[in-house]
């Protein structure tokens, strides 16, 4: 699996997660427990990722533009990450401001998502050789499922 399509796969499953997670009631507070558990232990991998090994090569392969993108995409992981994701997990599952914050993060998730898709991620296939973007995905890979590991 090259880079792009490792990430686009990740996507589906962290949306797809979320998604599941916004449709459970309050009264599901085992069920949200156990989705958020998936979300952040897939958010963390997907993170880290794109972080140590897509991110720097991406920014490397371009421009200005592209370097524009690497700092953006950065902060939309810092402010799901650091910020809207703690704040979700230390929320009483039964709550109705759980479910204010899951939609707050789904919808931070399918922005960033999306907008990578549409954007950096056709950057990356004219910048980058498919030899390139083969050789990122197997360390991603890799190092995606060290991390699994590692969070159990």
């Amino acid at each position: 699996m090259d880079a792009i399509q490792l990430l686009k796969a990740d996507h589906k499953l962290v949306k797809g997660l979320l998604s599941e997670l916004a449709e459970t009631s309050t009264r599901a507070t085992k069920k949200r427990a156990d989705l958020l558990h998936k979300i952040e232990v897939n958010l963390k991998a997907h993170t880290t990722i794109e972080e140590e090994i897509f991110y720097p090569a991406f920014k490397e392969a371009g421009k200005k533009e592209e370097a524009k993108m690497y700092y953006e995409a950065l902060e939309e992981h810092r402010a799901a990450g650091d910020l809207v994701l703690p704040d979700l997990l230390s929320t009483d599952e039964g709550s109705e401001v759980f479910s204010g914050r899951a939609k707050v993060l789904k919808e931070m998730i399918e922005h960033h998502a999306d907008e990578e898709e549409k954007e950096m991620f056709k950057d990356a296939k004219t910048l980058m050789s498919k030899q390139q973007l083969n050789e990122l995905g197997a360390q991603m890979e890799q190092r995606k499922q060290q991390i699994l590991d590692e969070l159990g």
